[in-house]
């Protein structure tokens, strides 16, 4: 199986729209509740590119198998050297390293940037999600209880941190 990594473009919005909506209706990795639409989709994609924020899609022989992005953390200027970063897999991919190869990528694109922090706000459920940033060196730095609520249930987020320059 052959992986390539390249900056997403309108065509691929489609294999990402259904990773997203395939994420909101079975699992806790995105708190929405309702499926988006491609409208959605354009406009999201529209907005990262006019704010110079990359996203990326692990391609397989002109499939979409898995994307990775970042943006905004928080509005406030203080916060502009820290970005807030997603990565999601097609179900059919897992386990087969383009998550992983999706960070690394991210994490390469963010210090290009001139990024400071990458944060990752994950449910508390997620051990396996915890564990791969561990991986890549973020730590945990925060535990939020009953923040969430999706299948008549109160979630916990659990927000990690990587400092991409570790000298300051």
């Amino acid at each position: 199986m052959e992986i390539t990594l390249r900056p997403a473009t309108a065509n691929d919005l489609e294999g990402i729209l259904a990773i997203v909506n395939h994420n909101i209706l079975h699992s806790t990795a995105l708190y929405d509740y309702n499926v988006k639409s491609m409208e959605y989709m354009q406009q999201w994609f529209t907005e990262k590119q006019e704010a110079g924020w990359p996203v990326i899609v692990a391609d397989c022989k002109g499939k979409v198998a898995g994307y990775g992005t970042y943006g905004t953390f928080r509005t406030k200027d203080g916060y502009k050297y820290t970005v807030e970063h997603s990565v999601y897999v097609n179900e059919e991919y897992h386990g087969k390293g383009i998550g992983k190869m999706l960070l690394a990528d991210l994490i390469v694109l963010a210090k290009k940037q001139g990024m400071h922090s990458m944060i990752a706000g994950i449910d508390a459920e997620n051990k396996g999600s915890i564990e791969f940033h561990k991986k890549f060196g973020f730590r945990e730095a925060g535990l939020l209880k009953e923040v969430g609520f999706k299948f008549n249930r109160w979630l916990d987020v659990v927000f990690m941190e990587l400092h991409l320059n570790q000298d300051s």
